[in-house]
Formats: structure tokens, C-alpha cells, sequence
């Protein structure tokens, strides 16, 4: 393998270009719209051709890896439907965090060279974005998912797989209904609950005071709703149906820990509280 094309450089798609120029020696392509991702990634030495859209060249990479955000993954599998080949060549995978809308979009947008494409989810991350974030070691002892589909071509799936684990991420296969329903309850959810619960403090009328007071569990349990709302907007829809069962599941939590509160039930209250701290800290450990 000689050649990789990465199609978005943000956090994840520089941090990925920055892991393979410090382990590989191959020469990258790095596709994005914003000239200044792309002039960053250059002076940064991430990219060996930076590029404003995709090329016949850049298409045919060994393998090209989508970091786009979701609402523009369809798009970009059109263009590569109309320039890549589809001899298998190629191996066209993601990093998006839903795995069955990704499947789905594959299967309509890359019909006659499905076999070759391969969902993956890198679980690593930050509240910052943008290439200027972008840093070495981020997928280091990372899990990443990968989701086989029907048709999947096996050495396609081997070629993503190694191009993880040579950069030091830890590769997990996983079925995508699968994958949709953990992560709407332990990625997606909690973003959901940290843009809610900042919600609540806005509509407060006395709010500013509020704010004036918050310290270092505010800031903790608020951190995810600092993350991009084009991003988290797309990602909600894309697995609405899990995040809806999700939601559900809280809703049904909250209402058992309300009743404990009217009902001033200090035993049940305690070991309401009491199994969750020992299931985060054994999760912790």
C-alpha cells in the first residue's frame, strides 16, 4: 500500500494523517473545501498534496478514508462513485460515528463497489475541532469499530483493520445495528443530556447568577455541550430510532429517582446512588 486519501481534514482526519506520516511512509492526499484546513495540514507537514476537491488520482488511493461530517458523506460518495474504479483497488471506509446510516449510504451511492467499502468508527476524540487540533497519538490504545456488511470483501475489511492497528489503535468488529445501540446510550445520549441540561440553565431566569457560581462539576458534566451542534444535529437524526429507546430509558430513571425524592426514601436514595458510583468507578478502573 502506497497511497491513502483523506477527505476532511478536521481533528480526527489530521490526527489520522498525523499518526500515518510518524508510522508509514505513505504519501496522503488530504481533501477538504476550507483552503485554510488544508494550508494548516500542509505547513504541519500532515498532507503530501493538498487538494480543494477530489481528483481522478486522489480517488484511487489505495484506500480513501471519508472524515467528513454526515451531512456531507453523501456528496462525497457521489464524487467518488463518478472517479474511482471499482476493480477493488480501492478501499473506500469512514470514521463517522452511526454505522447503519453510513451502510445505508454505501449501499445507494456506492452500489457497484460496496464489497469494497468498510464502516469504521474511531472512539477517540475532543471538544475541539479543526486541524489545528489536530495532534500524533490520538487513536493510541483507541478502540475502533469496524461494522462488516452483507457483501463485504474480506481483504478490503483486512486493509482497514491494518491501517488502524498500525497506528496503534485496537480494532473490534461489530455488527452496525450494534454499534448504533451502545453508542446512542454511552457517546450520543450524554451529548444529548449536556446540551439539555445547558438548556435548563439558559431558561432560568436568574441564569447569569447561576453561571456566576459554577465551578468544576459544572464544568465536567457540561463539557460535551461544547461540541459542534451542525455535528451533533446530524448525528442525532442519523440514529434517531436508538437515541429515541435511549432517551426513553432515562426518562424512566429520572422518574424512579424523582419518586424517591417525594417520597424522602434516604435508603433507596442511597443505594440509587450508591450502584451507580460502583459501577463508574469499576468502569474507571
Amino acid at each position: 500500500m502506497k497511497t491513502v486519501t483523506l477527505i476532511g481534514i478536521d481533528l480526527i482526519g489530521g490526527s489520522l494523517a498525523a499518526d500515518l506520516k510518524q508510522h508509514t511512509a505513505l504519501k496522503i492526499y488530504g481533501i477538504d473545501a476550507n483552503p485554510e484546513h488544508l494550508h494548516t495540514a500542509k505547513n504541519k507537514g500532515l498532507i503530501d498534496y493538498a487538494l480543494p476537491k477530489l481528483n481522478d488520482d486522489a480517488a484511487n488511493a489505495d484506500i480513501v478514508v471519508i472524515a467528513t461530517p454526515v451531512m456531507t458523506m453523501q456528496q462525497v460518495m457521489q464524487d467518488l462513485a463518478q472517479k474511482t474504479d471499482n476493480t477493488g483497488k480501492t478501499v473506500i471506509t469512514d470514521v463517522g460515528s452511526t454505522k447503519q446510516s453510513v451502510i445505508r449510504a454505501f449501499e445507494q451511492y456506492l452500489p457497484q463497489h460496496l464489497p469494497f467499502c468498510v464502516a469504521a468508527h474511531p472512539i477517540a476524540g475532543s471538544d475541539k475541532s479543526g486541524v489545528a487540533a489536530a495532534h500524533t497519538g490520538l487513536f493510541t490504545g483507541k478502540k475502533v469499530v469496524i461494522c462488516p456488511h452483507d457483501k463485504q470483501h474480506s481483504g478490503s475489511l483486512k486493509k482497514v483493520e491494518n491501517l488502524w492497528q498500525e497506528i496503534g489503535g485496537e480494532t473490534v468488529l461489530m455488527s452496525a445495528i450494534d454499534h448504533d445501540r451502545i453508542f446512542a446510550s454511552v457517546s450520543h445520549l450524554p451529548h444529548l443530556l449536556s446540551f439539555a441540561f445547558m438548556q435548563q440553565i439558559i431558561q432560568d431566569k436568574q441564569h447569569t447568577q447561576l453561571l456566576d457560581f459554577a465551578a468544576t462539576g459544572f464544568r465536567d458534566f457540561t463539557r460535551l455541550a461544547g461540541s459542534n451542534p451542525d455535528v451533533w444535529t446530524e448525528i442525532s437524526l442519523a440514529n434517531q430510532n436508538e437515541l429515541l429507546s435511549s432517551l426513553l430509558a432515562y426518562k424512566n430513571a429520572l422518574q424512579q429517582l424523582e419518586n424517591l425524592l417525594k417520597n424522602k426514601d434516604k435508603d433507596a436514595l442511597n443505594a440509587f446512588f450508591s450502584q451507580a458510583q460502583k459501577i463508574r468507578q469499576a468502569w474507571e478502573k
